[in-house]
């Protein structure tokens, strides 16, 4: 799906960019990054998963703000992310990351799968990708 056929759909819609709702996603993604780290030091793992994939989905939408999108589903982040990747603007591996930490999320939320290594590693990854937005919403 390209993002004609998403905002057609109805999974993301089509706003004036807003560099001021970006700097709130920003500030968003930033909280939801300590909340991960500190759930991780109290071994609270699935939490620390859930606040990774929330801080990747700030940092995201902070994107899609600068860029004059707003999601309806979550899924239209991902939609947004391929498209950038696409045209040579985000490389693949965030796209892909994004996606990684939706199902780890959902296994953690609704499945009850989660663990130490797991949060562990979501929270890496959630910081490589909150700088990897923040720099792509600067250079848009």
């Amino acid at each position: 799906m390209n993002i004609s056929q998403a905002v057609e759909n109805g999974i993301l819609e089509k706003v004036s960019p807003d560099k001021e709702l970006a700097g709130k996603e920003t500030a968003e993604a930033d909280y939801d990054l300590e909340k991960a780290q500190k759930a991780l030091e109290d071994e609270d793992f699935k939490w620390a998963i859930v606040k990774s994939y929330y801080s990747m989905f700030h940092a995201a939408r902070a994107v899609l703000f600068v860029l004059g999108y707003r999601e309806k589903k979550h899924f239209g982040i991902s939609v947004v992310l391929d498209d950038l990747c696409k045209r040579g603007k985000l490389e693949s591996l965030f796209a892909n990351d994004f996606k990684a930490a939706v199902s780890a999320r959902e296994d953690a939320d609704y499945h009850y799968i989660y663990s130490e290594d797991e949060a562990g590693h979501m929270l890496d990854v959630a910081e490589q990708f909150k700088e990897r937005m923040s720099k792509l919403a600067g250079d848009i």
